[in-house]
C-alpha cells in the first residue's frame, strides 16, 4: 500500500514536471531550507501515509480508492466548470489533483473506524437527532453556497445527488463518522489548498465551511457508492458462480 501510494506520488511528479519545478525554483538559497520548506504539506502526508498503511486491505482498498478516484473525477469537473473554484493552472478540472482523491478516501477510511467507538455510544433518539441537525445545516451551507449556479445542470445533479444520499439514511451512526472524518481531513487539505493559492474559491475564503463540510458530504457519499457496488458485484459473483 504504502509503495502504491509514493508510486502515485513519483508519476504525479515526473508526468507534470513543470509544476514540480515551479514549487523547487521558490526556494532561495539565501534562507535556511527548514524555513521555506511547507510543513502544512508534509505533515498532512505524514498522517495520511501513516493512516493508509494501517489495517491495509489491497482487495478492500482497491475498491474504495476506485470509488474516490472516479467520485474526485466528477467533483472537480463540476466546481472548475460552474466556477465555484479554479486551479492556479486554470485547468477544468486538473488531471493532476485526482489521484488526491482516492488517497483521501482510504485516510478517511481509516479516520472513520477510529470515530466510531465514539459515535456507537450515541443513542437511537440522539443519534437521529444529530444526523438530522449535521445534514440539515449542510443542505442550507450547500444552498447558499451554490446559488449562484444554480442554473448549471452539473450543480443541479449535485443538488439531487445529495439530497437522495441524505434523505435515504443507511447505518446513521457510521455516516455522522464518515462525515466528522472527512470533514477534519478536508480542512486541512483545503487550508493548505486555499492559502497556497492553489485553488481559489469564487468567495475568496481561506478556506469556505462550506468547502470543508463537503469533504464530509463526499466520503459519505463515496461510502454509500461503494457499499452499493460491492453488494450488486457480490450478487452477479453469486449467480456467475451458480451458473458454473
Amino acid at each position: 500500500m504504502l509503495s502504491l501510494f509514493f508510486a502515485s506520488i513519483l508519476v504525479i511528479g515526473l508526468v507534470w514536471w513543470p509544476l514540480l519545478a515551479d514549487y523547487l525554483g521558490t526556494f532561495d538559497p539565501r534562507f535556511p531550507w527548514w524555513a521555506q520548506v511547507d510543513w502544512l504539506l508534509l505533515g498532512v502526508f505524514a498522517v495520511m501515509t501513516l493512516l493508509i498503511m494501517s489495517r491495509a486491505d489491497l482487495r478492500r482498498d482497491a475498491g474504495t480508492a476506485a470509488v474516490g478516484l472516479v467520485g474526485g473525477l466528477v467533483i472537480e469537473s463540476w466546481g472548475t466548470q460552474t466556477g465555484l473554484w479554479t486551479y492556479y493552472t486554470l485547468e477544468r478540472p486538473p488531471l493532476w489533483i485526482i489521484p488526491a482523491w482516492p488517497v483521501a478516501s482510504l485516510a478517511i477510511d481509516r479516520l472513520t473506524t477510529l470515530a466510531m467507538p465514539a459515535v456507537s455510544r450515541i443513542d437511537g433518539l440522539q443519534t437521529r437527532l444529530l444526523y438530522l441537525a449535521t445534514f440539515g445545516a449542510f443542505t442550507v451551507l450547500m444552498l447558499a453556497f451554490v446559488w449562484p449556479t444554480l442554473g448549471f445542470s452539473l450543480t443541479a445533479a449535485a443538488l439531487f445527488l445529495c439530497g437522495f444520499v441524505m434523505v435515504t439514511p443507511v447505518h446513521p451512526r457510521a455516516a455522522l463518522a464518515t462525515f466528522a472524518a472527512g470533514a477534519a481531513l478536508g480542512y486541512f487539505l483545503e487550508l493548505w489548498g486555499t492559502t497556497r493559492g492553489c485553488w481559489t474559491y469564487y468567495t475568496l475564503e481561506t478556506p469556505p465551511l462550506f468547502a470543508v463540510l463537503a469533504h464530509g458530504m463526499a466520503a459519505v457519499a463515496f461510502w454509500r457508492t461503494g457499499n452499493t457496488v460491492g453488494r450488486v458485484a457480490g450478487k452477479l459473483v453469486g449467480r456467475t458462480g451458480l451458473i458454473r
